[in-house]
């Protein structure tokens, strides 16, 4: 397998549901929807994507390869989805303080 393709197979395979989450991040709630909420929403899912990228190249490099090289893959899968959760969920809960702060 390309070496490329190996470090964001779990980009790959998590794209589809990465897009459904992004969707309902984006989706609800409804309103208030103005300039300031899409800005918004765009910095969070773009954080999101790029610590989740971060996080599976930082897994590939620690990974234990004495457990065989299929262990880089699931440790940087379940790393990066953890983290992109935990960006999108702290976004999720600042994004209403934020925007009801100003």
């Amino acid at each position: 397998m390309n070496p490329t393709v190996a470090q964001n197979l779990a980009l790959l395979l998590f794209l589809p549901w990465f897009l459904i989450l992004g969707t309902l991040f984006w989706v609800y709630p409804r309103q208030p929807r103005g300039t300031r909420r899409v800005i918004f929403d765009l910095v969070s899912l773009a954080a999101s994507v790029a610590a989740f990228l971060w996080s599976i190249h930082w897994a590939h490099a620690v990974a234990d390869v004495s457990h065989g090289h299929m262990w880089g893959q699931i440790l940087a899968t379940a790393v990066g989805y953890g983290v992109f959760l935990a960006v999108l969920g702290v976004a999720f809960a600042l994004r209403r303080r934020v925007l009801r702060a100003h």
